[in-house]
């Protein structure tokens, strides 16, 4: 059931967020995939320009087409996470519901004119964007910002960027981070900058990125089988992503906590076996910590069941389709 992220936002808009999961490898596609259906929660699978170098376009959407036929009830968007110009044309033409055009470094009105030409040539193709504005410190693939040059959305920008470059979701930077290493001043999402978009921009759909949970739990246990991340990382807050969900975000990128998961479970397998060579016994323990990680999102998220009444929709829009052919 692959459909719209358009769908996907004005169902859930103000009740629920829909994940945005980034997938590298097979174990990842199916977990998520696996998760999706025991949930009966939607989902955006999400590919980065680096996972698409690393496993190469033709194998990511070959993978995620073979879960979907696996699981053939997944309500699900493939989605292209910061991409330039040039990854969101390849992936218009590649089947994908949704790009992102990240021109978030960029003075204002640059980044106005780069999402507005990726939006023209979009929406002739029925694609939704996604675009960026204010700039998320951290690292995260082969993105890398100081705190020192983060820097917040600002509202009133954020009103004219949306009406300015026809933009469909816009992702905002209210104190998130990317990478492990978040909240280092522990300030947390800036609520007030959040709010006051949302009154402006009502029932436009915002995307929250950095927001994985971190826990200090799977960071010692890396940290006892060799890892060496710092003590000190934190990441959202389960009351703040809820109370962020009631104030319009209704995309949340999810990364580093899967990264994180992979890491601990490999690290622990080759450290208590380290005559072991055999990827598939760790590969195995990485999915089931992923679907179980999963399935807790979703019910955090208020995503678990929505399947059911999405469903519906679905079929509405199909008929409509089939009735105009």
């Amino acid at each position: 059931m692959l459909v719209s992220p358009r769908l996907l936002y004005s169902h859930c808009y103000g009740r629920y967020a829909i994940p945005a999961v980034n997938v590298f490898t097979m174990e990842q596609v199916l977990a998520l995939f696996a998760s999706s259906h025991r949930a009966e929660a939607p989902i955006l699978v999400q590919v980065t320009p680096v996972a698409r170098n690393y496993a190469h376009p033709v194998m990511l959407q070959a993978m995620i087409q073979a879960a979907a036929h696996i699981y053939p009830d997944v309500i699900y968007a493939i989605h292209l996470d910061h991409g330039n110009e040039e990854h969101a044309i390849a992936a218009l033409e590649q089947g994908y519901t949704s790009v992102m055009i990240d021109a978030s470094h960029d003075p204002f009105d640059i980044n106005i004119e780069r999402t507005r030409l990726v939006v023209e040539k979009a929406h002739t193709h029925g694609i939704v964007v996604e675009a960026e504005l204010g700039v998320l410190s951290g690292v995260e693939d082969d993105l890398s910002v100081e705190e020192a040059d983060a820097k917040y959305t600002n509202p009133q920008q954020a009103k004219e960027f949306v009406e300015r470059s026809g933009c469909d979701s816009l992702a905002i930077a209210v104190g998130t981070s990317h990478g492990a290493y978040k909240f280092s001043g522990g300030q947390g999402i800036q609520f007030h900058i959040l709010e006051r978009i949302q009154e402006l921009l009502p029932g436009f759909p915002l995307v929250l990125h950095g927001s994985s949970c971190v826990d200090p739990e799977v960071v010692k246990a890396i940290n006892q089988f060799g890892g060496k991340l710092k003590p000190d990382a934190s990441g959202v807050k389960d009351e703040e992503l809820q109370k962020a969900i009631q104030l319009g975000i209704c995309k949340v990128n999810i990364a580093t906590d899967l990264r994180l998961l992979w890491t601990r479970d490999h690290r622990e397998f080759f450290t208590n076996q380290p005559e072991g060579i055999d990827p598939v016994v760790p590969g195995r323990k990485y999915m089931q910590s992923y679907e179980a990680f999963m399935l807790k999102r979703f019910e955090l998220m208020g995503t678990a069941g929505q399947s059911r009444a999405l469903q519906p929709l679905i079929q509405e829009i199909q008929h409509t389709i089939i009735g105009q052919e």
